[in-house]
């Protein structure tokens, strides 16, 4: 994995050493970390922070113990390929002065289309929103696959997602970032559609975000879907409200740490609880629970 030496990084170790006050199983052996400790929890804006500006967001995530964002576009914070240089730094300088780091940005990109244009379109797109990241400080951008279409063999769709996908990494390698494919898409959020996507991206500068479908229950279940991508993870996986529904977070918990995940847990959550700080600092609790408790069946 090609990681980006940014304040990620720094705060991922930080984390690491007061694990003991954020996850109550992190706990130092001499030099040895105990496997998913270097885990993060953040949020993505996609709807509990749509209508947050960044001082709010900053504001609202720092008294929930939220350590990171991935900003979705064209949301009220407003931070879109129009910006200024001059408006990027103060972006950057906003948050690289709190203790909330900006992990990247949450696109509607997509390589799926049959017009060669359009195609063409999104992928140099894409290379925008990469540099607005970079600027910005963050570490990537998060694409989706994102459908079928009538009339156009799903084989050939998944190659052509791929190969705009393996372009796109070499050059977000180039810049220091990554491109994140969200498991996303009708037909197309199938993991093993997802790992015939990545067998055609030939470098680490294109990862997988796992995004906690139903799907992901389909065929063999929830373990060999995993193992389909596990190797081609990036830095932020998608989860809903931990404590709703019946989706086997705790079964993902264990997986990730059982395999030391070291990237970002990103809370995009559906309900719309009055108290958002509130129910950020709930499901914090949830997840620090979940991750003792795989840790403890090491």
């Amino acid at each position: 994995m090609y990681w980006n030496q940014t304040r990620r990084n720094f705060i991922k170790n930080l984390s690491a050493v007061t694990g003991a006050a954020l996850i109550p199983g992190t706990l130092l052996a001499g030099s040895k970390v105990i496997p998913g400790s270097k885990m993060n929890l953040g949020l993505v804006t996609y709807l509990w922070a749509k209508d947050w500006d960044i001082p709010t967001i900053i504001k609202n995530c720092s008294a929930a113990g939220i350590n990171g964002v991935e900003l979705r576009v064209e949301h009220a914070h407003d931070v879109t390929l129009d910006l200024t240089n001059a408006e990027r730094r103060e972006v950057k300088k906003q948050f690289a002065g709190s203790p909330v780091e900006i992990i990247g940005m949450g696109t509607n990109e997509q390589y799926d289309w049959p017009d060669a244009e359009r195609l063409k379109q999104s992928i140099e797109t894409t290379k925008a929103w990469l540099q607005l990241s970079k600027d910005i400080g963050g570490s990537g951008v998060k694409v989706k696959p994102n459908q079928f279409h009538e009339g156009i063999p799903k084989e050939k769709t998944l190659e052509q997602i791929g190969r705009a996908l393996d372009e796109l990494g070499d050059y977000a390698l180039d810049m220091g970032q990554e491109i994140r494919l969200e498991v996303h898409g009708n037909g197309t959020q199938q993991l093993p559609n997802i790992k015939t996507i990545m067998d055609y991206v030939t470098n680490n500068g294109s990862t997988v975000c796992w995004n906690c479908n139903e799907q992901d229950l389909d065929g063999e279940g929830l373990k060999y879907n995993f193992n389909l991508v596990k190797d081609r993870f990036g830095d932020i996986c998608h989860v809903r409200e931990l404590n709703e529904g019946d989706y086997p977070y705790q079964k993902l918990m264990d997986m990730f740490v059982a395999m030391n995940y070291d990237g970002w847990i990103l809370l995009e959550c559906r309900t719309d609880p009055a108290d958002k700080v509130a129910a950020l600092k709930e499901q914090r609790k949830v997840w620090q629970e979940m991750i003792s408790r795989a840790q403890a069946k090491l």
